[in-house]
């Protein structure tokens, strides 16, 4: 589908209102301030908001799309997201004077789909419920694990890049972003294998998952080794897993744009699928895979919805860290007293006080107050990281209250 005038308009009369945003002196204020919380050395406690239930957000028609070809509706999309976000609820966030698109680059992936089931509440909703079935039953089964043949589609990526300045060019510029890879393994195991048997066999087959979880970390690797080869890394990442990645320390000392390196990239880690295990076994399956990873990038966030506050010293082990992830179901004095200064204490508050039947700000309040205080008495520097917000009740208040109270707390 072809764009028309009429579609070339409505995004540059939305990108000119980003810019305006993007050129407000608070943006390099708010970078700074990052940079300092990831140099452990914070100013306050940054405040970030993603994940965000988009679907019951559109107050006023603000986030009702008027372009119908599908490339312009990714762009409106993003354009009224961020001015929406920035109205109501923007936290600490960094509205830059561009946009990142995705390099075309193809083969990054282990050859194995998901096969499933899914239960949906909400059909406006994008959360739903999953059942994976098990495509890993036997040794055999593995060889269904490809390794990565990771190429770029040159052709791709100019055509899209072309489109972008057609549209953008004079108001926002168009930054062609390579991979920011991660390791997530586990998250994938789950979803080839099935949460209960990935459970069950780190228990009773433990040499089966320790195949499969190797195969994946080599795949993994050699998909590393290929994007640095062929220049097809990222660089200069603005958010790192929901949060701000701006550091003085990247790149790194003799950073070529042409060919960044991981050890100029955050990367992050995590085991979501290990919240029940031991640390032992924790440790065991997923920390000693996910080393040979953290030690290629320049820094690395660890963790999301896994309760880390027993396995800091776990966590010690890896190279490259500086933030963990403190998720809503952490001891926060525990977690706190074993960070201490050497990491950020990455807080997730419980997006399900935004979820309730009735709204309750002085509880959302004390929580952020209570990890601000457990924080302090320890030393750690800390961020309130708010995601994973599947619904508000169709309140959308309650998200940009939430985003005022925690500014009172963190200011």
């Amino acid at each position: 589908m072809a764009m028309s005038r009429k579609e070339r308009e409505v995004l540059r009369k939305l990108a000119r209102q980003v810019a305006e945003i993007a050129a407000l002196p608070v943006q390099q204020e708010t970078i700074k301030a990052h940079k300092a919380l990831n140099a452990l050395k914070p100013v306050r406690p940054m405040v970030m908001i993603d994940q965000v239930c988009w679907h019951e957000m559109n107050v006023g028609d603000e986030l009702t799309l008027r372009c119908e070809d599908p490339f312009c509706r990714g762009i409106e999309t993003r354009l009224r997201r961020t001015l929406c976000q920035w109205r109501h609820f923007r936290g600490d966030m960094v509205v830059e004077p561009f946009l990142d698109f995705g390099k075309a680059i193809r083969g990054a992936n282990f050859g194995l789909g998901v096969v499933e089931q899914t239960a949906v509440t909400d059909p406006t909703s994008d959360v739903c419920g999953h059942q994976y079935e098990d495509q890993l039953k036997t040794e055999a089964d593995l060889e269904k694990i490809r390794m990565p043949q990771v190429w770029h589609d040159e052709k791709a990526t100019a055509e899209t890049e072309a489109r972008a300045r057609e549209i953008l060019d004079g108001i926002l510029g168009v930054r062609m972003q390579g991979a920011c890879p991660v390791f997530s393994p586990w998250d994938s195991i789950v979803c080839w294998h099935g949460a209960e048997e990935t459970i069950m066999d780190l228990a009773f087959r433990p040499d089966f998952m320790h195949r499969i979880i190797a195969r994946v970390t080599e795949g993994s690797l050699s998909m590393l080794d290929q994007l640095e080869a062929q220049g097809l890394l990222g660089h200069h990442q603005g958010t790192i897993h929901c949060t701000g990645a701006y550091s003085d320390e990247l790149p790194a000392p003799g950073f070529d744009p042409q060919r960044p390196r991981p050890k100029d990239l955050w990367t992050y880690a995590m085991a979501q699928i290990f919240s029940t295990v031991s640390p032992a076994m924790h440790e065991e399956f997923e920390i000693n895979y996910a080393r040979h990873w953290t030690q290629r990038f320049g820094l690395c966030y660890y963790g999301c919805c896994e309760p880390l506050d027993d396995k800091v010293d776990m966590i010690r082990k890896l190279p490259r860290v500086r933030k963990i992830s403190m998720s809503p179901w952490v001891n926060i004095e525990k977690g706190a007293e074993r960070i201490g200064r050497d990491y950020v204490f990455s807080r997730k508050p419980n997006p399900a006080f935004l979820a309730g039947p009735t709204w309750q700000p002085e509880v959302v309040e004390k929580d952020l107050r209570d990890t601000l205080a457990a924080c302090n008495r320890h030393g750690c520097p800390a961020e309130f990281i708010l995601k994973d917000i599947s619904t508000v009740c169709y309140q959308p208040q309650r998200l940009w209250e939430w985003a005022e109270i925690a500014k009172g707390v963190a200011h």
